[in-house]
C-alpha cells in the first residue's frame, strides 16, 4: 500500500466553500466507481479555512498517469472536475494547470 498527501486551495468564499462541502457529503456514485477502478483503497479530505489536505491510501500498483488517462476517457469524471474547479484555485506555488499538489512528508514517528 501506498499513501500520498496532497493540497489545494478553495475560493475564500464562504457560500461557495460550503456547496463544495456539500457536494462532498455524497459524490457521484460514477467518481466513487473511478476512484476505485483507479486502484485507490481509501480517500479522505480535510480542510482548514479555505485550503484542503487530501490523504489517498493506494494499491502498491498505483499510477497517477493511469489515473489521468482513466479520467480523460471518462465523460462523468470530466464533468464533475469541471463542477470542482468552480469551487478549487490553484495554490499559490502550483504550475499551471497544476490542482493538486504533493506536499512533502517532514515527519513520521514510526522512524523516530
Amino acid at each position: 500500500m501506498k499513501r500520498f498527501c496532497l493540497a489545494l486551495d478553495l475560493k475564500d468564499d464562504p457560500a461557495l466553500i460550503a456547496e463544495y462541502e456539500v457536494y462532498h457529503e455524497r459524490i457521484w456514485p460514477e467518481i466513487a466507481a473511478s476512484i476505485r477502478e483507479a486502484g485507490i483503497m481509501d480517500m479522505e479530505i480535510y480542510r482548514i479555512s479555505n485550503r484542503l489536505f487530501m490523504i489517498m491510501e493506494t494499491k502498491d500498483d498505483f499510477s497517477f498517469e493511469r489515473k489521468a488517462e482513466m479520467d480523460a476517457a471518462n465523460a462523468k469524471v470530466q464533468e464533475w472536475e469541471t463542477l470542482m474547479w468552480r469551487y478549487q484555485q490553484a495554490l499559490p506555488v502550483a504550475k499551471p494547470g497544476e490542482k493538486w499538489i504533493f506536499t512533502d512528508k517532514i515527519f513520521d514517528l514510526k522512524l523516530q
